[in-house]
């Protein structure tokens, strides 16, 4: 997508992996010093050692630091800090040891619609119960807490309703939510006993003038002990995401709080079968959370890159948003975090007739047309599940400005034609 890596963190992972670099005049010392930790933690020091199937200790000591200053002072405890192959392989491992039962009293596991679909994905694969609660694109993809109850009374009936997700900022429909929406839904979790999973990978992509990041941990944290000391609790982080989108070194961690002794004693385990999650991983996760600080000589450089990734993506939302709404037929929401646009299509009746004489999805249908016609390919909005009779697909906005401008130029020419098409 042309997006350049961050200077830094690629100084620091080519020092951890060819340490011979240490000695060489063209790396800046702020970068060697934080290579020289990581690999003083490593055994034998060095990179290609299993680590603690937790994580190499001073990377989760430098993980519960980075939560603390994220959250005000916060405190996070490094025994709660576990280190895993991308946010990902948190969320099925957890999932894991949350999951039991059978028939009605098979555990249910309440996901966003529209979700990302490795929650549908893990939660098929432990035979574990879907429980769908949906999102209100009319109020710009915000959680209803009613609709939440809907789902668990419904879901009562036929499962036992144990686990509660929420991604935030939201993909695929980039919605921020708001400090009180946290606070509601952390009280039905405290009312239903539910175990949170907050999926935060996109905490650094927050772009409207009037969102902010609020992590879970810390507004449980502000609602007091009687919140903050029994709701259990799981959020995520990447290096996937954010401004760095180093997804390919598959780094990431989890902070679980309030998790019972003997289970936290079985989620090590459960861990140490894997071994240990990537060590360039872990490193790389380490970088996120420790970057170069003012004073430091890195810091102006590292503060340009990031300000740089940043403010591209906030320019791009706008304009995605923007075009989109030109176009007749298609509605998008303010795109106030993460990557994606997730617009509604308004497809006329002979256009879901044809599709359905090919056996497809409607959208499916649509976005191979737009595949076949322009070479753009975008997902259909049936992957990530959407309310019956409404269609959309999911675009990234990652592009350069202007290839991203041509792109939506296409896509709104495909349109118009299509309309005709099928009108």
């Amino acid at each position: 997508m042309g997006q350049q890596p961050i200077t830094f963190l690629r100084q620091v992972m080519a020092l951890c992996t060819y340490p011979n670099l240490l000695d060489s005049p063209s790396f800046p010392e702020d970068a060697k010093k934080r290579a020289r930790r990581i690999l003083q933690a490593c055994g034998g020091n060095s990179l290609g050692s299993y680590s603690a199937s937790q994580g190499v200790n001073c990377i989760r000591e430098d993980v519960a630091a980075y939560i603390t200053r994220r959250d005000g002072g916060v405190p996070a405890d490094p025994d709660n800090i576990y280190l895993t192959t991308g946010a990902s392989d948190g969320i099925s491992t957890i999932l894991k040891i949350l999951v039991s039962g059978g028939g009605k009293s098979r555990t249910g596991v309440l996901i966003p619609i529209p979700q990302y679909p490795l929650y549908s994905a893990v939660i098929s694969e432990l035979d574990a119960v879907q429980v769908n609660y949906y999102l209100d694109e009319e109020n710009c993809w915000a959680l209803n807490v009613n609709e939440l109850r809907r789902a668990v009374r419904e879901a009562k009936e036929h499962c036992d309703p144990k686990v509660l997700c929420i991604i935030n900022p939201g993909n695929p429909t980039g919605q921020v939510q708001s400090r009180k929406c946290i606070e509601d839904v952390i009280h039905f979790a405290w009312e239903e006993k539910l175990f949170l999973l907050a999926d935060e990978v996109y905490q650094d992509n927050v772009y409207s003038p009037g969102c902010r990041f609020h992590s879970f941990k810390k507004v449980l944290h502000e609602m007091g002990p009687e919140y903050s000391s029994n709701v259990e609790l799981a959020s995520f982080h990447s290096t996937s995401k954010g401004y760095m989108g180093e997804c390919g070194y598959r780094g990431g961690y989890m902070e679980v709080i309030n998790l019972h002794p003997e289970i936290k004693g079985q989620l090590v385990k459960l861990l140490s079968v894997r071994l240990c999650p990537p060590v360039s991983g872990q490193a790389a996760m380490d970088i996120v959370v420790n970057p170069p600080v003012p004073g430091e000589e890195s810091f102006e450089q590292f503060r340009r890159e990031k300000e740089s990734v940043l403010g591209d993506l906030a320019k791009k939302a706008k304009l995605t948003e923007d075009l989109f709404n030109q176009v007749p037929g298609v509605q998008c929401n303010p795109l106030q975090g993460a990557m994606y646009a997730f617009p509604r299509i308004f497809l006329p009746a002979r256009a879901v007739e044809a599709a359905q004489a090919h056996t497809m999805a409607p959208d499916m249908f649509y976005c191979m047309k737009l595949l076949e016609e322009t070479g753009i390919c975008v997902v259909p909005g049936s992957g990530f599940g959407q309310r019956e009779g409404t269609y959309h697909f999911r675009m990234t906005i990652l592009p350069p400005v202007e290839k991203l401008r041509t792109v939506l130029q296409k896509v709104k020419e495909f349109h118009i034609k299509f309309l005709e098409k099928y009108a």
